[in-house]
């Protein structure tokens, strides 16, 4: 089953929060974890990941936390979830070709059609499209 991590799942919430300060002005990682009920030692993880891959940008200080470093219409889902997630496949022999069995594996073509047209929705979507919505919903446009 295609499923994402539940970090990545924060990452994302994360990024929602974060998208609603157009000014870029910073947040703290402990009222992201707060507002959301995330654990806050597995979101400072998070984010530092999110910092360490070019999504967010961490602020030192007294006034620090982190903010948006790209642009949300700038990076595709399939981008995002590579980057948190490492390699992505329906199956193994999609994004590796070690299976023992692909020399004589039946569903290997349909399942490459099935990954190729996952990557092509996932491709098309943005991050803007994925978290502005969710954003709106919380009570920011």
């Amino acid at each position: 089953m295609l499923k994402l991590t539940r970090k990545t799942e924060y990452a994302l919430m994360a990024l929602g929060h974060l998208s609603r300060d157009e000014n870029g002005a910073t947040t703290k990682v402990r009222e992201i974890a707060v507002t959301y009920d995330i654990p806050f030692p597995v979101l400072a993880k998070v984010m530092q990941r999110m910092a360490r891959k070019g999504f967010v940008e961490p602020v030192q200080g007294a006034q620090g936390g982190y903010r948006l470093k790209t642009d949300l219409a700038d990076v595709n889902l399939w981008q995002f979830l590579e980057r948190m997630e490492g390699p992505l496949g329906l199956v193994d022999c999609v994004s590796e070709d070690e299976c023992t069995q692909l020399s004589s594996c039946n569903i290997k073509t349909p399942m490459r059609v099935i990954d190729h047209t996952l990557k092509a929705v996932f491709t098309g979507l943005t991050l803007e499209h994925v978290i502005r919505p969710y954003a709106a919903m919380r009570g920011a446009a």
